[in-house]
């Protein structure tokens, strides 16, 4: 998901407040000259006042840009990597605007800056990054913020808009439970077709189950996933295999239901199964992560579908997971990465 900007009005107004105050002593002069009566505006003067007000607004701006949006939008760093980089990033911008500050000014004022107005350029200077730096940083909370409850609220919606979903396509699960049931009963004596009718009652238990919860076990899964490959086995025989090399210590991890069974789906929908080209599902755990892989051989014909699983895997695993798939084709492998390490 795309971070969250801060936008470039509010940066522009605190720039320009911050500004005018970093210009405080020429305004407090200004004050002065007026209440006395004394309009002694020279040219010097204007020009100079001007130069400073453009160029702490510049400034302003910069130190307010980096510590809201790019120090956040343009890298993903751990906290105290970022926190390192930003402190560096504003000490050199605060280096390079005094240098620039004291070259530019004899070209454009035609006056040397004297070692009195040169301390003082630094204390002001220093003391406007500090205030921005903290400024920035809460600017960037609020942004979080507003984006976490935009979040939240879009997540409402969702669920909200699957239980109605769900209740338009609902059925009797003891009705079909009991038919379920009732056609086992009639095909006893055909041990594969009772067999075939059990799994598919796993399956639709499962599927039912799996709606109360956000998250399941990675051995739940791969239960599920089990009733699931025995009915494409089932219809493909030897052209249809997989490999699960799973370590224990993963079993217990938890992941969104149906992870696992929408990739292998995936792979039988779009992949050849044929004697020639048997399609064999690989799923193994490797450094924190498990990974589904498998040879792309595209179908000849098309399957109808509505192309969106792993899209929508792709954002169930980051809503609920706070971590992102990672989906690759080398070398004629199509590989998902479901990493499963602690997120801190």
């Amino acid at each position: 998901m795309a971070l969250k900007l801060v936008k470039q009005s509010t940066i522009i107004k605190i720039a320009l407040l911050l500004a005018i105050l970093a210009s405080l002593p020429k305004t407090i002069f200004l004050y002065e000259m007026i209440s006395q009566g004394k309009f002694s505006f020279s040219a010097e003067w204007v020009m100079n006042t001007l130069y400073r007000l453009i160029f702490s607004f510049s400034f302003s701006w910069a130190i307010l840009e980096l510590n809201a949006n790019i120090g956040y939008a343009k890298f993903k760093w751990s906290t105290r990597v970022r926190m390192v980089v930003l402190v560096l990033a504003n000490l050199t911008v605060l280096v390079a605007a005094l240098t620039l500050f004291k070259f530019l000014h004899p070209v454009l004022l035609d006056t040397e800056i004297t070692e009195r107005d040169n301390g003082f350029l630094k204390f002001t200077y220093v003391n406007l990054l500090i205030a921005q730096f903290f400024i920035g940083r809460i600017l960037r909370l609020q942004a979080d913020k507003q984006e976490s409850r935009i979040e939240n609220e879009h997540l409402k919606q969702e669920s909200l808009q699957n239980e109605l979903m769900a209740l338009k396509n609902q059925i009797d699960p003891h009705f079909l439970f009991n038919s379920l049931n009732s056609l086992t009963s009639l095909i006893r004596d055909n041990e594969e077709a009772t067999k075939f009718v059990k799994k598919l009652s796993h399956m639709y238990r499962y599927i039912l189950q799996s709606g109360e919860g956000d998250l399941t076990s990675v051995k739940e899964e791969l239960k599920f996933l089990e009733s699931y490959t025995y009915l494409i086995r089932t219809r493909y025989r030897d052209r249809f295999s997989i490999d699960i090399k799973i370590k224990n210590e993963f079993l217990v991890e938890r992941i969104p239901p149906l992870a696992l069974q929408l990739l292998v789906e995936n792979a039988v929908k779009h992949n050849e199964i044929s004697e020639a080209n048997p399609l064999l599902v690989n799923i193994f755990s490797k450094e924190g992560s498990i990974y589904v892989e498998n040879a792309i051989r595209p179908r000849n014909t098309l399957v109808e579908g509505t192309k969106n699983g792993l899209l929508n895997l792709k954002k169930r695993y980051s809503l609920l997971r706070k971590q992102e798939l990672t989906v690759r084709t080398e070398n004629g492998i199509f590989s998902v990465e479901l990493p499963l390490n602690k997120v801190t």
